[in-house]
């Protein structure tokens, strides 16, 4: 049995999510749908990260499974079949025992937020017109760096044994184009929680919240305490990422 690494793209405008669910167009389901096509057989993926309704990725991960050795030309058949909205990057045949989901060694996500109205943004960023203090929000990402118990920004029924994450990176940057970013890197992130963390962080932003205050709704461990209320549409999967080497092991067996 081979094993393969699908890396996919997508813009979630449209979709409730990455994940196969019962009554709703996923990304997953989609790009199952056009496989099934292809090979004339079910094919079950297996996804790296999870996101949300109307979240976006630039780089994510399914891997799956085939009798017969795939050629690359597939990747063109993929994309001239799949909606526009969803693109295969490439794929890349692994080891029988590789994991796009528990190989992975971090996520890293962006959220982007825009103040003054700009209709081209309007599907891929939050508008959100008010006066940030930026520094108070930078003090509030580099508090997150020290705790790994995040029950605060999970959303409820996240069915986890754990809600212990290490933050490897977590900043706000300006960016041209008046955009505002947060950029957070992760081992593993709960469901809902950087969407917790930049709802939060902005109200620190808006001086709603002290950072002192901000710290509590940490250390509470109550998903009460935080705001999720930031949408998803502003928020992309950037990166996974994997172990140096990995996608060059199969080649070298």
């Amino acid at each position: 049995m081979n094993r393969y690494f699908l890396e996919v793209s997508y813009k979630g405008a449209r979709y409730a999510g990455f994940q196969v669910q019962d009554n709703a167009t996923t990304i997953q389901y989609e790009v199952e749908k056009v496989l099934a096509t292809l090979f004339r057989q079910p094919v079950s993926l297996t996804g790296s990260s999870r996101t949300d309704s109307g979240v976006h990725a630039r780089q994510n991960y399914f891997h799956f499974d085939m009798e017969i050795n795939i050629p690359q030309k597939v990747v063109y058949n993929l994309n001239a079949m799949l909606p526009p909205d969803i693109a295969v990057n490439r794929l890349v045949p692994v080891k029988e025992d590789a994991h796009c989901r528990f190989d992975a060694l971090a996520r890293e996500y962006e959220y982007f937020i825009y103040q003054s109205k700009a209709p081209f943004l309007n599907d891929r960023a939050y508008f959100f017109p008010f006066t940030l203090d930026l520094p108070a929000m930078q003090a509030a990402a580099g508090m997150i760096m020290e705790y790994t118990d995040f029950t605060s920004f999970a959303k409820r029924n996240s069915q986890v044994r754990t809600h212990n994450c290490t933050i490897l990176h977590s900043e706000w940057v300006e960016r041209e184009g008046g955009l505002t970013v947060y950029r957070v890197k992760a081992n593993r992130f709960l469901r809902g929680m950087v969407r917790g963390l930049v709802g939060t962080m902005l109200q620190v932003g808006r001086g709603k919240l002290s950072l002192p205050g901000f710290r509590k709704v940490i250390e509470a461990l109550d998903c009460s305490e935080a705001d999720f209320s930031v949408p998803g549409h502003g928020l992309f999967l950037v990166k996974v990422e994997y172990p140096d080497g990995y996608f060059t092991e199969k080649s070298q067996d």
